[in-house]
């Protein structure tokens, strides 16, 4: 499969989206109101270019035509780029995203949400470093020893998650403390793209 375009990308989307909420794929009016997009031609050259790149097939004809590519093992997935964030809104907000890459479906476990796109050294011992991809599960839930990442009102972190009986705390791979207080765990880190390979 070629590479998907950002806004190719929101199309498939909001496919997937309305067919996991209502059983049945979206009309082309659908779409368009969804992604604000006022011409129905751009939505139709869209589908048209999902088609050919063998993600989605078309129905001439049919209102609700669009019926997705079923994914085996050999085939990708393709995960949103997160980038810069604004604090205190939500990671995966399309503003965050600044572009998209294709997987093996089945390289990660469990399945990936997302790709986090590392700023600095603060976890080169764990060879995750600037510039890196870190691979992430959407979780609430983390065991101590997993890198995780979560928000604070300041920031975006990854750090070592270690938690004692009154406490929970995160480190960077230097056993610098970066948080020590109630944090919500975003994710956790289940793999990493090494910056120079993509």
């Amino acid at each position: 499969m070629n590479k998907l375009t950002i806004r190719q990308q929101q199309v498939l989307d909001q496919i997937q989206k309305y067919l996991n909420n209502s059983g049945f794929p979206p009309t082309i009016a659908e779409l368009a109101q969804a992604l604000q997009i006022r011409s129905a031609n751009a939505i139709r050259d869209h589908l048209r270019a999902l088609e050919r790149k063998g993600v989605i097939k078309l129905t001439a004809g049919a209102s609700r035509g669009i019926r997705l590519c079923l994914q085996t093992e050999n085939t990708s997935i393709t995960l949103p780029i997160i980038g810069q964030l604004a604090v205190g809104t939500p990671i995966l907000a399309t503003k965050h995203i600044e572009g998209y890459q294709q997987i093996g479906h089945a390289l990660f476990t469990p399945q990936p949400d997302y790709l986090l796109r590392i700023h600095g050294m603060s976890m080169c011992k764990s060879n995750i470093l600037d510039g890196d991809l870190l691979v992430v599960h959407k979780t609430s839930v983390a065991q101590p020893g997993q890198i995780v990442v979560t928000q604070t009102n300041k920031k975006i972190i990854v750090g070592r998650f270690k938690q004692t009986l009154d406490m929970t705390h995160l480190f960077t791979e230097n056993d610098d403390p970066l948080l020590d207080a109630e944090l919500v765990v975003e994710g956790i880190g289940i793999g990493v793209i090494r910056n120079n390979l993509i």
